[in-house]
Formats: C-alpha cells, structure tokens, sequence
C-alpha cells in the first residue's frame, strides 16, 4: 500500500495512492493511518494533487558511514557499531519541493540518496527478531549535507540540519522487503550514486533495534538507513531525484536560498 499526504489547496490529507503509471489516483482517509483506515469517500486524479511530504515526524534518526565504500570514500574505516545522528523536523520536505541552498554560509552541498524507515508504533528497546512490528513502511530520502560545515566543525549537526536538508517522499510504501533493494540517485539524469540495500553493514531491523535502545520512538518517526558511495555536489539549479526499487523515485530542484 502506498501512503502519501497531499494538498488540493484545502488542507493536506493523507491518502492511498493506487491504480498504475499515467493512471494513478488518490482516495483520502480519515485521519491518520496509523491503525485501521478509514476512507473520507473523496477520490481524485493524483495528477490534480500536489504530493508534500509523506509523514512530519517528531525527529529523524539518521545513520552515517552505514556502506563499506561511503565510509572510505570520506576517508576512513567502516565503523564496528552503527553512529547516529539526527536532523530536524523543520528539515524535512517533499517532493518537488525545492532544496535551498545557503550560498551565504556554505560553498559545498551534497546529495546523499537513502532508504527511509518510517515507524508505525510507540516502541521501544525493539529486540532484532520484532523489529518489523514497529515498521509502518519505507520511503525514499535525501539526506542533503553542507559538508564544508560538517568538516569545519567537527561534528555533523549544523551540516545536516538546514531548512528543507530532508527531502522524503513520493510515499510511504508499508508492503516491502528492505533486504536487497536497489538504490539511486541522479542529478540533472545522470547516475551518482548506484547500490543495493544488501550492502548496509547494519540492516534495518539492526538499526531499529539499535536506535529504539537510546531513544522512544514514535508513530511517524524516521530512520534514515545511511548512503551508499557515490556522494557528490549539488549546483542551483540541477535536479536531484533518489530512486529506489519497489517505491518510486524522489525528485527536488536546488535553488538558492539567498
């Protein structure tokens, strides 16, 4: 089932997205739907909705350094144990929404294509074998970085958190194997960055149980799985689009935010 939010200019509403390519619509549920869904009765043309993104969680929960190659590829080894970092609620955007560029403050923004986890239950302390239960669905993200900040301090936080540094979306797809997908991320067409998910040193049901040890997570909340190798700029102006099998594809222009 694919779950999207999406506004006629009304409102937002979350939805069900069916039907197949050129011929996809829409049918909007009553309030959210986590739990059993109920449909409002309203049903349109997907293409006569704007997509925003498919869920605002309470934080996101994102993983560094989680492929083999990335991780040397930023000059250094794989790490033993999964690291966690976190971006804002405030970063995340949807779908053709913009990515904005902070000319004034960074010379070098990156793409980062990745698998997306969106939790379905309050949970916490998930052992491996029970992650699934907590898991509402999967969704494709961009984890956008300026990363002459995250070299300048040190740390990652400033880096990863600006406005609009969070692209998820099209939707949440709740019926999926995460264990061997293929990931990919374009600019302007052209592919960057290309990997399955069976390359993640820790899999998803690993980083569930190991994220819901620190902290509770929520309904809504989002795990980002980390990026394969393959990272590069962004420029105003190029489209950004992350694709990944069994979803869809993610697109965002750059623009600048000054």
């Amino acid at each position: 089932m694919r779950i999207a939010r999406f506004s006629t200019g009304e409102g937002v509403t979350f939805g069900v997205v069916d039907g197949g390519p050129g011929q996809e619509f829409v049918q909007a549920i009553s309030g959210h739907p986590f739990g059993a869904i109920q449909f409002s009765g309203e049903r349109l043309p997907l293409a006569e909705v704007r997509l925003v993104a498919p869920i605002l969680p309470s934080k996101v929960v994102a993983i560094g350094k989680n492929y083999a190659e990335h991780a040397r590829e930023m000059g250094g080894e794989p790490p033993a144990e999964p690291v966690i970092f976190s971006k804002p609620s405030t970063s995340v955007i949807g779908p053709r929404e913009a990515i904005a560029y902070p000319e004034k403050l960074s010379e070098r923004v990156d793409f980062e294509g990745e698998l997306a986890v969106v939790i379905g239950r309050l949970c916490r302390e998930v052992p491996v074998e029970r992650a699934s239960e907590v898991i509402f669905g999967y969704t494709c993200a961009n984890d956008v970085t300026a990363r002459d900040l995250q070299a300048k301090d040190g740390q990652w936080t400033r880096a990863k958190s600006f406005d609009t540094f969070c692209p998820l979306g099209p939707w949440i797809q709740t019926e999926l194997d995460p264990s061997d997908l293929a990931i990919t991320t374009t600019v302007n067409g052209e592919i960057r960055q290309s990997a399955r998910t069976s390359q993640l040193m820790h899999d998803v049901p690993a980083l569930v149980a190991y994220v819901s040890a620190v902290m509770t997570l929520i309904p809504g909340d989002v795990i980002l799985t980390g990026t394969p190798a393959g990272v590069g700029p962004l420029s105003v102006g190029d489209e950004v689009g992350v694709g990944i099998e069994g979803i869809g594809t993610l697109t965002n222009r750059v623009v600048s935010r000054d």
